[in-house]
């Protein structure tokens, strides 16, 4: 008589499916949009919220200058085509791109949202995305991280600049007061956080996540206080849904030109495939921790507009770079170090049947037996 034996199957543990990122600081910065819709300050509590907005304005940037090291960034100036050719897309291109898009004005965009699209296009790079992104496709990490440096570093001087001369009346004109504004509040502390980094420099290496809190809370309340003055102006009935959905579609396909650009504009002027993936996902970003507190400071009781297409565009690049680099990780013609590609000891052999030639590299002809 056969024994039945039972079998025992074993069934893979389930895992949830992998979803594109949903920044938990958008969402938070959603709740403070939220919160100065219902609750918005004003009178006393307005001017209150609108001191403490401009310390914590003038905190971030101290920050910003204590956390960026001046020797990482000198060091990086041996790769120096690569950052011009990522500056050139962040203060050229965009600013382009989003000069032409005044042609959507009245029919597709208001003039207030076109104001804040084309701020959008002036904002620096990002330097933590960039980074990330450019780590998972295999790209050149260290370029990615000297170009976002520099984007982050000479949009300190640019942003603002090109902000008051191309954005006009929105933001009061190119003014001796704005200047003194510009001067006070972003660029003294800067360069103050510089100065003493020498000091500062080890506390904020051994307190980053709790700085890195003070930073993300500094900039909701900037938020809230640039909503507030809109809700309490009612500049948000100018805005309908079918307003929104049109700036989604504008900017997806600002986004996209963007993406198409650096990749094959940087195959065209001869980098190779790792640092193509370096100037694609740095010179296609903007910075919204960077943007927000420079539109405060810009725009005024305007700058919740201002900032709306930012924070829009955050969320949908954070989306598509994702699922780029996730995709790039997976191209067979990365077969060396990227982080390597500039270092003359590391040159990759001449490809072989069985080693396909990288996308983008001119490999040298085999020398003569």
């Amino acid at each position: 008589m056969n024994r039945r034996i039972p079998l025992r199957v074993r069934v893979p543990a389930l895992r949830p499916p992998a979803r594109l990122p949903v920044d938990a600081f958008v969402l938070a910065l959603l709740g403070t949009v939220g919160l100065a819709a219902l609750l918005p300050a004003s009178g006393a509590a307005a001017t209150v919220a609108e001191g403490a907005s401009t310390a914590a304005v003038a905190l971030l940037f101290f920050l910003y200058g204590a956390r960026l090291s001046t020797r990482e960034a000198l060091d990086g100036l041996r790769h120096w085509r690569l950052h011009l050719t990522v500056l050139a897309c962040t203060f050229l291109l965009f600013p382009l791109l989003g000069l032409a898009a005044r042609g959507l004005v009245p029919t597709v965009l208001t003039p207030q949202l076109y104001s804040g699209l084309l701020f959008l296009c002036l904002v620096p790079s990002t330097i933590q995305s960039s980074i990330a992104f450019t780590s998972i496709a295999r790209g050149n990490v260290p370029a990615a991280i000297c170009a976002g440096s520099f984007s982050s570093l000479a949009g300190i001087v640019l942003t603002p600049l090109l902000a008051a001369l191309l954005l006009g009346g929105s933001t009061g004109g190119l003014s001796a007061d704005s200047l003194l504004k510009i001067v006070l509040q972003l660029l003294v502390p800067f360069l103050a956080g510089q100065l003493l980094r020498r000091w500062v420099g080890g506390f904020l290496v051994r307190h980053k996540k709790t700085l890195g809190r003070v930073d993300r809370g500094s900039i909701l309340l900037v938020v809230y206080t640039a909503f507030s003055q809109g809700m309490v102006a009612g500049v948000w009935q100018l805005v309908t849904p079918a307003r929104l959905g049109l700036l989604l579609a504008v900017e997806a396909v600002l986004l996209g030109v963007m993406l198409t650009l650096t990749w094959y504009g940087a195959e065209r002027l001869g980098f190779d495939r790792a640092d193509r993936v370096a100037v694609q996902f740095a010179g296609s970003k903007k910075s919204l921790a960077a943007g927000l507190p420079m539109a405060s400071v810009l725009f005024g009781a305007h700058a919740s507009l201002a900032v709306l297409p930012l924070m829009l565009f955050h969320q949908m690049q954070l989306m598509v770079c994702a699922v780029i680099a996730k995709r790039r990780s997976h191209d067979p013609q990365d077969t060396h170090d990227p982080q390597d590609a500039h270092d003359p000891q590391n040159t990759p052999a001449p490809p072989t049947r069985e080693t396909p030639a990288p996308v983008g590299r001119i490999t040298p002809p085999p020398a003569p037996r």
